[in-house]
């Protein structure tokens, strides 16, 4: 782990190949919370979320420690929302060959209204060729919240950048764990009550546990490796129990 704000306590870890988690912990809630953007370096290189618009120097920084920010290709979103996509006007600034990456719905509601470029607007299960990794597109409305949400997929890495599922309360200090994640998640969940409660949680948790993710790259807290696919049913199996 490499710290590149001292300050904020901002540091990047590589926890799959060519892949980075950018965290930076906050105390905006009891107990600490952090927001994690993922830099996927590659011939086109690929950032999932943005951050807020107030991190952005922060997250700059930690990118500009890995590579140049102006090769950036590709700004990416689950779903809109400040900490998605808060900064993606700064980073289509600061990259201005780079253009966001989202689900047609979010392109269609949100994306290509806000942003200074159109979107590309994936399709459930188009596949993104960044060189080495290829991302596919899952959409997943209302998991955990959003019409518009999906997530990406690295088919070659198998990780998954899986958004707010999973998200746990503190600084995220430990940037990849094989430990229980779920329990903790879960408590978070439970507190805060974010879910959207779709019907079609299970079943949407499903089609990606069929993806058989072996890294989960967290937005909020620790990233995960493990046998994603158990992880993700027995996610499912919870909230059939509310």
């Amino acid at each position: 782990m490499t710290i590149t704000n001292v300050s904020s306590g901002t540091n990047v870890h590589e926890v799959a190949d060519g892949i980075y988690r950018i965290n930076t912990g906050m105390d905006q809630i009891p107990g600490g919370f952090s927001f994690n953007q993922y830099l996927v370096i590659d011939d086109q290189p690929l950032l999932f979320h943005t951050g807020p618009r107030k991190m952005f120097p922060l997250v700059r920084e930690a990118v500009e420690s890995l590579m140049p920010v102006s090769r950036l290709q590709f700004v990416a979103l689950s779903h809109f929302e400040a900490d998605e996509c808060g900064s993606l006007n700064d980073w289509l600034a600061a990259a201005p060959q780079s253009i966001p990456v989202c689900g047609r719905i979010a392109a269609m509601v949100s994306v290509n209204d806000v942003a200074d470029r159109p979107a590309r607007a994936m399709a459930d299960g188009e596949a993104l060729a960044l060189g080495k990794h290829a991302l596919k597109w899952l959409d997943a409305p209302h998991l955990p919240h959003g019409w518009e949400t999906g997530y990406l997929m690295d088919t070659t890495t198998r990780t998954m950048f899986c958004g707010d599922l999973f998200t746990q309360g503190g600084t995220g200090a430990v940037a990849l764990t094989e430990s229980d994640i779920l329990d903790a998640s879960e408590a978070f969940r439970k507190t805060m009550d974010y879910f959207s409660h779709s019907t079609h949680a299970k079943m949407l948790l499903e089609k990606l546990a069929r993806e058989s993710p072996a890294t989960l790259a967290c937005m909020h807290g620790s990233a995960w490796r493990g046998d994603g696919a158990n992880l993700l049913r027995a996610l499912g199996d919870r909230l059939a129990e509310q």
